[in-house]
């Protein structure tokens, strides 16, 4: 099974928060992001998707997420260029 490490960008006006994840499918899980049964941290928000990497195993991707949660250069790195 394939698996995807991804970063939202908080699409509402006035606020700067990203959120990092991962699953299966990004499509369908931005879906429940955006209709508040996401995360809890998502919930009230809009979003949009900036980044996304695949992996071969939910391990993998789990590693990368936690990289992402705990890297903030690399996260304004990937924000930046999504900025350009």
């Amino acid at each position: 099974m394939i698996y995807y490490t991804y970063i939202l960008k908080c699409i509402n006006p006035g606020i700067n928060k990203t959120y990092a994840g991962y699953s299966t499918n990004v499509e369908k899980r931005l879906l429940k992001h955006n209709s508040n049964a996401g995360a809890k941290s998502t919930r009230g928000y809009k979003w949009k998707l900036i980044f996304k990497k695949k992996f071969s195993s939910k391990s993998n991707a789990m590693s990368y997420e936690h990289k992402l949660k705990k890297d903030r250069v690399l996260r304004k790195k990937i924000l930046r260029k999504f900025d350009k």
